[in-house]
């Protein structure tokens, strides 16, 4: 694994799509910071735009790996990891199988299965449909064997963990740190499985330096944010932002948007 030289940051930012990293960052911080959840939604389809899925989920990994360690400080007492522990285990082992697709598929089309899958994530979940039943051991391993395998190859393994843990019944707060228990867990063990795949370059490190601050920033301002809003609101503003991200990330847009 090379480690990134001064060069390779003057590199990154004299480049013009620089600005874009910046502004990606701090919205899905926010969106992190205020939901809980959302920022692989919002992250993951506009950086894939911009520099391609093969940096765009290894940056992801880097950068939530430091800000999550951060916040779930705030959020540990509240965690249920009787839950969340089973998942990440059931993840971590699909996850080698997910690093596969995003090395060797085509970049376009894991661009149009990332837009698909996010919308067809927040359609379910505005639909009001959930598991019926509570968090049960068997359930909860399926579902991390589907998040882990979609996170492996796209970083986008929130929505079946979302749906499931919606129908727990858990108020705002207990979910929120659920996310944030999760996430943070899965993005350890993603590091190391990208490092072995040959995907934490010098250049995805460097991108990843300047992310993670501008994520923390969002985060912080998402958190303050949470304080004022409705369990209902705070939903909401995740589908919304999700929605967009993945109609503007499609590559039809390319041309449209630069």
């Amino acid at each position: 694994m090379d480690l990134p030289t001064l060069a390779t940051y003057s590199e990154i930012v004299a480049d013009r799509r620089f600005p874009a990293i910046v502004g990606i960052a701090l919205l899905s911080g926010v969106v992190r910071g205020f939901s809980g959840f959302g920022s692989a939604l919002t992250y993951i389809p506009l950086m894939s735009a911009v520099y391609g899925p093969v940096v765009a989920a290894p940056t992801f990994v880097l950068a939530d790996l430091v800000t999550g360690s951060v916040f779930l400080a705030r959020t540990w007492r509240l965690t249920l990891w009787r839950e969340v522990l089973p998942m990440v285990a059931a993840a971590i082992c699909a996850a080698q199988f997910g690093a596969l697709i995003l090395q060797y598929a085509d970049p376009n089309i894991l661009r149009w299965c990332m837009s698909a899958l996010v919308l067809a994530a927040v359609a379910l979940m505005a639909s009001g449909w959930r598991y019926h039943g509570r968090p049960k051991l068997i359930v909860s391993i399926a579902v991390g064997l589907l998040a882990g395998t979609l996170g492996g190859a796209v970083q986008i393994s929130g929505p079946p963990i979302i749906v499931y843990w919606f129908s727990s019944g858990h108020p705002a707060e207990i979910l929120r740190a659920n996310f944030f228990g999760y996430f943070s867990a899965f993005s350890f063990a993603s590091a190391f499985t990208y490092a072995l795949h040959g995907l934490l370059t010098a250049k995805v490190i460097a991108i990843a330096t300047f992310v993670a601050p501008m994520t923390i920033g969002g985060m912080a301002i998402g958190t303050w944010l949470f304080q004022f809003a409705k369990e209902r609101t705070y939903r909401l503003v995740g589908y919304l932002v999700a929605i967009t991200s993945a109609i503007m990330s499609m590559p039809l847009l390319d041309r449209l948007l630069h």
